[in-house]
Parts: structure tokens; C-alpha cells; sequence
């Protein structure tokens, strides 16, 4: 039986269950910084799902419901993720970078469907094995050795991941200190590397050590502009979340318990979801 919520939210192996998987995360940005910083923003993580469940649900043996540049931006703008032009702005930068690719023209040249390459389903992968990982590492169950052992796991599984994550207000509308990253262009991994930082035996704490000293180096390793940077932690820092446990950008920051509280909350709320879509893709794992 899947996990709930607060099943996740109250496990007392989340803190560190969650830390490996930020670490993961961290891991993969550093190996495709521009990649991976297509699943580090609110609205290019939930476009990127909108894209990929529109891959996997096509039709092959019809062209006309292939995946499209216009199909994924009407269904971008249903569900109330984007504009228009932010859409296609979008999908022209995952063409521009080869994260998508025209498929080879078919009889009708009017429609030109688009599919996803190799890396990026990769990195989708790879995302999805972090979490799965998570999920049985609270409970000791066995998803993802399921989903490594399924040849189309990936495709039987994001559309439904995809679906959860669309339909979910605590996914659409995050609160206070969560929702100052999550709109910023890789406030995943600003998040993802703070928590990497904590220690599980001081998340109880008011206030946690992370593992940020320089503002600057830490843009640097982010690849964002200090300046933008330093306002979204200064934002933070006003609300009570974040401070330093000396000069301000030149000591250790520490988060509050109250922020930790709220990453480790949509962690669980999106682990919940994932294992969820879990339990219906693979309701009989030898089939």
C-alpha cells in the first residue's frame, strides 16, 4: 500500500532519507548543470511533466497524436502553468539545447512531432530512481528494483507522476519560504543544497546549520547571479527563515525549523505522489 503524506511527513528516517536524496539531486546538477536546471524551477519542472506525460501517451501508430509544440502548449495553458509565449519560449530553449528533437518528417509535413532525446529521459530516469530510492529506504519496500526490472517503467510511470503533480495544491501553490525558490531559475537546487548541508541530528534545532558560508560561491556553484541570489536569500532572511551565525554572506547560514519543516512537508507531500503512481503502474510487479 502506498504511503501518504503524512505517513511521509511523520517518518522518523525522513531527515536523513531526504538529505541522501538532495545530495542525489546535487550530484546530477553538477554532472548537467543546464540540463538538470530544467527540473530546478516551479513552472519548467511542471511544463517538463506536462511535455513528457504527452510523449509517453502518444499514439505511435497515429502521427496525428504525436506530441506537438502546439499540443503541449494548450495543454500547458489548461492547467494553468504558463502563458502562451512562456510555453513556447520554453520549447524553443529545449530545442535550442537538444533536451527535444524534431521527429524525422512523416506523410503529412505539416505536423512535426516532437520527442524527447536520450539524455534528457535520462536525467528523467534518474530523477525518478532518486526518489523511488527514498520511498523505499523509509519503508524497505521494493519499487525500485520494480521499476529498474520493467522495460517501459518510465513510460507507465511519468504520465501518472505527471497527473498527481498537476492536480495537487500543495504542489501548486507552496507556501512562504518554499514558494520564495521554488519560482526562481534553479531554486530547487538552492533548496536541494541547503538541505544537503543540515545535519539530521540538528534538524530539530531552531536554527540548523547549513552548509553555506559564501554567498558568492555559492552563486557560483548555483551558476545565478549573486546579486539575484543574495535578494532571494535577503527575501528569506526578512520572513525569519534563513541568517548567519555571523557576518552576514561571510559566516555559516542556518535555516529555520519552520523552513525545514516546509521542504521536508513538499517533500512528502511529492513522494506521496510519486508512490501513489507507483502503486498503479505496477499494481502486479511481475506483469
Amino acid at each position: 500500500m502506498a504511503l501518504n503524506a503524512e505517513e511521509i511527513a511523520g517518518h522518523p528516517a525522513l531527515h536523513r532519507c531526504v538529505r541522501a536524496q538532495a545530495l542525489a539531486m546535487n550530484q546530477a546538477y553538477g554532472a548537467n548543470p543546464r540540463l538538470s536546471s530544467v527540473f530546478a524551477s516551479q513552472q519548467r519542472w511542471l511544463m517538463a511533466h506536462i511535455g513528457l506525460a504527452l510523449h509517453f501517451r502518444r499514439d505511435p501508430s497515429d502521427y496525428r497524436k504525436e506530441m506537438t509544440a502546439a499540443r503541449v502548449i494548450d495543454v500547458i495553458r489548461q492547467h494553468q502553468v504558463a502563458s502562451r509565449n512562456t510555453a513556447d519560449a520554453f520549447l524553443k530553449e529545449m530545442l535550442h539545447y537538444n533536451f527535444i528533437e524534431l521527429v524525422p518528417a512523416n506523410e503529412d509535413g505539416r505536423i512535426r512531432p516532437l520527442r524527447p532525446t536520450p539524455s534528457s529521459l535520462e536525467e528523467v530516469t534518474g530523477w525518478m530512481l532518486a526518489h523511488l530510492q527514498t520511498l523505499d529506504s523509509l519503508d524497505g519496500g521494493s519499487r525500485l528494483p520494480i521499476f529498474l526490472g520493467q522495460p517501459d517503467a518510465l513510460a507507465r510511470l511519468q504520465p501518472l507522476v505527471a497527473d498527481g503533480l498537476l492536480s495537487s495544491n500543495p504542489v501548486r501553490e507552496p507556501k512562504r519560504t518554499f514558494s520564495l525558490f521554488t519560482w526562481l531559475n534553479n531554486g530547487g537546487v538552492v533548496m536541494d543544497w541547503l538541505i544537503s548541508g543540515v545535519d539530521p541530528d540538528h534538524a530539530g534545532q531552531d536554527r540548523i546549520p547549513t552548509g553555506v558560508v559564501s554567498i558568492g560561491d555559492f552563486a557560483g556553484w548555483l551558476k545565478l547571479s549573486r546579486t539575484h541570489l543574495a535578494r532571494k536569500l535577503r527575501d528569506a532572511e526578512e520572513l525569519g527563515s534563513i541568517g548567519w551565525l555571523g557576518q552576514r554572506g561571510h559566516s555559516v547560514m542556518w535555516m529555520s525549523n519552520g523552513f525545514h519543516r516546509e521542504y521536508m512537508n513538499a517533500q512528502a507531500v511529492k513522494l506521496a505522489i510519486i508512490d501513489a503512481a507507483c502503486a498503479a503502474a505496477f499494481p502486479n510487479p511481475g506483469q
